[in-house]
């Protein structure tokens, strides 16, 4: 990984040279023909590294709970994610979705 040395924001090769990724910056550099072997860049992430947080998420195939109720159906399961939205000694939120009719609601531990 490079760093821009104008404003050390991460840099991003293309075209054979190193682009900085701070459109206020916009610094280029040369890129390093040795150093370019040893890193691989990519364009996007995969579904399986994301936390599903927005309306139309995906959930299916994700972990799934039997111990919950849906509101809206009644239905005693959901797939869920977890996430860290408190600070570090406060339990983590799972957000659910239900696996019959999709309706989506949080969980505090």
């Amino acid at each position: 990984m490079q760093f821009c040395d104008e404003c050390g924001t991460m840099m991003v090769s293309k075209d054979g040279e190193m682009v900085c990724t701070n459109e206020d910056c916009g610094a280029r550099a040369d890129q390093d023909q040795e150093l370019a072997e040893q890193f691989v860049s990519t364009e996007s992430q995969s579904d399986g590294d994301v936390i599903e947080t927005t309306e139309d998420a995906n959930f299916e195939g994700k972990p799934t709970a039997t111990d919950v109720h849906c509101d809206e159906c009644g239905n005693g399961e959901a797939w869920y994610t977890i996430k860290q939205t408190g600070s570090a000694d406060e339990p983590p939120t799972r957000f659910f979705k239900c696996t019959e009719c999709g309706h989506r609601w949080r969980g505090y531990n």
